[in-house]
């Protein structure tokens, strides 16, 4: 036999194509239809959403991207960031009874922040140790217990056995903290307001990175320049950065309301160095170190790698990005509830990487920023949709609480349905 004779695979029909896209995203689809759908009756304006929906990915992406080492290092959807949140609120409204204002307030709040992030962090990593394949529900619980403690410390403890003057913040009865804190004047807007852009601006200056990073790939070979779905991946780099910046010039030309819309810059940087740490950081020693553990845990133990420790590092991690993130989410907010703005944060960052299409075991940075643009337009449209379509108020709330807690169920039912087929289809070309 010739060994030179190449056999080259059979084609794959496009519809075949198509089915197996939908397949490999039909979480991500589903709800990107469910957002079109709700824009559409919502009767909101696209330069409204828009503004909106760049408030609230400023806001939240920091918490959702705190999700990925943990995944990574296969201990699933970590729930337990809320107590990252608590960290942070402790630190904020310390920070806001001393008076410290702007950034200066800001670096204390992390001072402070992130030794207590990195203890909570350890404890839950030990707990997590023990309860292995139990993490998910293992958070939650830690979740509601801490939050038992935090409201004991602040509600009775606060004013009562911790001295605390500050008729601002505490109660009338000098003992607990009020139900609302207002950091207007403090830390409100403290990293947002320090550098603001125009949004086609900043757009634009986003289309000439991407066409740069697609560049990059192809001058570097990554992937090899030899595959076919390398080069689709430059062109389509290429393509929607000239898209992106070809319709901002449009709209700078135009009266648009988007022509009114600013970017907090240092905010979207400190988002941008988070996912630009997290890709490097998953091809160093520690992060092939998590693939591994997250992968197999035998095979990790028979390479020499200590699995327990592996684990125990990502969840330390993930809970101090989740204090860094939670403080970006407050001074981006301005006001919080003293005792329930942490409370669904887990449940919230993990309905929208789940939305973006990872699941208990894969979860990279595209599921983070997909899955927030989705759930958070979704969560900005649905009230207003379900109020057009059904003239009921009342029904647009609802549509909202849906909005917070069932796209988790969907989601993880939508996972499991695809993994079986994924199952079947291996089975019948076996």
């Amino acid at each position: 036999m010739d060994e030179n004779i190449k056999i080259t695979p059979p084609e794959i029909s496009l519809g075949k194509k198509v089915k197996t896209i939908l397949t490999h995203n039909m979480v991500t689809v589903f709800f990107i239809v469910l957002c079109v759908i709700g824009f559409y009756y919502s009767g909101l304006s696209f330069g409204f959403l828009v503004n909106d929906i760049i408030t609230r990915m400023i806001r939240n992406s920091f918490l959702v991207l705190a999700l990925l080492l943990p995944v990574m290092a296969g201990m699933g959807l970590n729930f337990a960031i809320v107590l990252g949140a608590m960290c942070a609120q402790a630190a904020v409204i310390f920070v806001t009874h001393w008076g410290i204002v702007g950034l200066p307030g800001i670096g204390v709040t992390v001072l402070l922040t992130t030794p207590l992030a990195i203890l909570l962090g350890y404890l839950t990593g030990r707990l997590f140790n023990k309860t292995k394949g139990q993490e998910m529900i293992g958070g939650m619980i830690l979740g509601f217990f801490s939050n038992g403690i935090y409201q004991l410390i602040f509600l009775i403890m606060i004013g009562g056995v911790i001295p605390f003057y500050n008729e601002t913040l505490v109660l009338s009865s000098g003992v607990g903290l009020r139900t609302t804190i207002d950091l207007a004047g403090g830390l409100r807007y403290a990293i947002d307001d320090f550098w603001r852009l125009p949004f086609t601006i900043a757009g634009m200056g986003f289309g000439v990175l991407v066409i740069a990073h697609g560049i990059f790939r192809y001058m570097k070979g990554i992937p090899s320049l030899g595959q076919e779905p390398g080069k689709k991946k430059y062109v389509f780099s290429g393509a929607s950065g000239i898209a992106l910046i070809g319709w901002l010039i449009y709209v700078r030309g135009s009266e648009s309301v988007i022509n009114m819309i600013s970017v907090p810059m240092l905010t979207a940087i400190l988002i941008g160095l988070m996912c630009v740490f997290t890709t490097y950081f998953i091809r160093t020693k520690l992060g092939q170190d998590f693939r591994t553990v997250g992968q197999d845990r035998h095979i990790a133990d028979v390479s020499g790698i200590h699995a327990d420790k592996t684990r125990l590092m990502a969840m330390i991690m993930s809970t101090v990005f989740a204090s860094w993130g939670h403080i970006i989410f407050l001074q981006n907010l301005g006001t919080f509830s003293t005792y329930g703005s942490h409370e669904q944060i887990g449940f919230y960052s993990v309905a929208a990487l789940l939305i973006g299409g990872a699941s208990v075991t894969n979860a990279k940075i595209s599921h983070a920023l997909l899955g927030t643009l989705l759930f958070h337009t979704l969560f900005i449209v649905s009230p207003l949709a379900g109020r057009n379509l059904f003239g009921d108020a009342q029904l647009g709330e609802y549509f909202r609480v849906f909005v917070a807690y069932g796209v988790i169920g969907v989601s993880l039912v939508m996972h499991a349905w695809r993994k079986q087929l994924e199952n079947k289809r291996r089975l019948s070309q076996q």
